[in-house]
């Protein structure tokens, strides 16, 4: 089933954004590229609010932000809480994103994954359901802070 998948970066990696928006369309998914359009510099900060916003907003499903080491983009998609975004550099932690913590946002690190292993991680994170059951109340807990219960 092809999914609606947002994807941006920042100039570090506007060319691993481009042959991943390829890989992810020769699947049969719809890709929004939210940009940018060359390799000037820009702010990770914005990218990644304009993934967060599109994963609210419904207007995509899932979303791949990347950035030079991921972490920025992966924070700044974060801030909202509609958005669950994991940084990965392997496939086992994208299939595992996704099955246990309901993930809607594949970070990656242009400057630590190659081409082929962000082609891995992606196929893996498409590929993989939630896993529901115990997991649910654990992912409800992360957009939804009232469902959090004091541990002591």
């Amino acid at each position: 089933m092809a999914d609606r998948i947002a994807i941006a970066s920042d100039h570090a990696a506007f060319e691993l954004k481009a042959a991943l928006a390829e890989h992810m369309r020769g699947l049969g998914h719809h890709v929004l590229d939210l940009g940018p359009e060359g390799a000037d510099p820009v702010d990770y900060p914005d990218y990644g609010y304009r993934i967060a916003e599109a994963i609210a907003s419904g207007e995509a499903e899932k979303g791949v932000a990347i950035c030079g080491s991921g972490i920025g983009i992966s924070i700044a998609v974060n801030r909202h809480p509609a958005a669950r975004a994991a940084l990965v550099s392997e496939p086992l932690s994208a299939r595992l994103a996704r099955e246990h913590n309901d993930a809607n946002v594949l970070a990656m690190g242009a400057r630590i994954i190659g081409t082929e292993m962000a082609k891995a991680c992606i196929n893996a994170f498409l590929g993989t359901d939630f896993g529901g059951d115990r997991h649910l109340r654990r992912v409800q807990k992360l957009s939804n802070p009232s469902f959090a219960k004091d541990p002591a």
